[in-house]
């Protein structure tokens, strides 16, 4: 396949990657241009514009927000501008469902193709080509980036016809592993603070009750204080809890713990915890508790 990957940030540059690994003929744009030259070093076609990422049969975007891919895919030189007729777009940015379905409709009013296909995995997932993706849009063109799907991840799961359904399912598992960040973190500042070691109290959760990848990734991270460098960003965290209340709201459906998590981030971020990696709201507990902050 002849992909243009425009987004080479923690996860895009391990997908890109994987795809060229794969075979694939890249074309690759970011607007750091090291970043560019890195994977051109790989064997990928440096692209100095947007466009001449769009120039292949698919284009992926892998971006930070909103306000990012709408950068990239309206205007002039965007993205729906500038594929041909026919060519797909695939979204696997984490973004809101309005804007999900202004893509869907521009792509379609331009006779284009648009698939949604978030993923889940930290940037290590990426880089080992062991992400889970979440894909929707039309069958039979999902179906034909079945190849593509492949080269980044362990698995696909096709969740329906509607692009914005992937992007459900993706804030929707995103609201959870904060949900699961905040529990571990009460968890163990309460443990912690009647004297048993988080670390042994961690190693019998999930060897017992808890024995997911969830629960040891960011169940480690928070015992260990490691929340530097960030690999998924509070900031990040912040957004993807805002772009779950929004789901909820327009789908009328109230989500209580997400409003808590989006004050737990916020708390961080007022704190100076901004750059940490989003798992640092675990240690709010413990600080709150009388232990030192997640910026100590």
């Amino acid at each position: 396949m002849h992909i243009g990957f425009i987004g080479l940030g923690n996860m895009g540059s391990g997908m890109a990657a994987n795809l060229l690994a794969a075979g694939h003929d890249v074309t690759a744009y970011n607007r750091t241009t090291e970043k560019v030259d890195a994977l051109a070093a790989k064997g990928a076609r440096p692209a100095g514009t947007v466009a001449e990422a769009c120039r292949a049969d698919i284009v992926v975007t892998m971006l930070a927000d909103d306000a990012a891919v709408e950068a990239v895919s309206f205007g002039a030189d965007g993205i729906v501008a500038s594929l041909r007729p026919d060519a797909v777009h695939v979204s696997s940015s984490t973004i809101s469902l309005a804007l999900v379905e202004r893509l869907t409709a521009a792509h379609a009013d331009a006779g284009q193709r648009f698939v949604s296909a978030p993923v889940f995995g930290r940037p290590e997932a990426a880089a080992a080509a062991k992400l889970f993706v979440v894909a929707a849009g039309a069958a039979a063109t999902v179906a034909g980036l079945a190849p593509l799907f492949e080269a980044v991840g362990q698995r696909t799961f096709v969740v329906g016809a509607e692009p914005k359904a992937a992007n459900l399912v993706k804030v929707s598992g995103n609201f959870l592993i904060a949900s699961v960040i905040e529990s571990l973190g009460e968890a163990m500042a309460l443990v912690a603070k009647g004297g048993v070691d988080v670390g042994e109290y961690l190693d019998l959760l999930t060897s017992t009750l808890f024995d997911a990848p969830a629960y040891r990734t960011y169940g480690g991270l928070v015992a260990r204080r490691e929340f530097e460098p960030a690999r998924f960003s509070a900031r990040g965290g912040l957004k993807d809890v805002r772009l779950t209340l929004e789901a909820g709201e327009s789908l009328q459906v109230p989500l209580p713990i997400a409003s808590l998590l989006r004050d737990r981030f916020l708390t961080l971020l007022a704190t100076g915890g901004g750059h940490l990696d989003w798992s640092a709201i675990g240690a709010l507990s413990a600080w709150e508790s009388g232990g030192s902050g997640p910026t100590a």
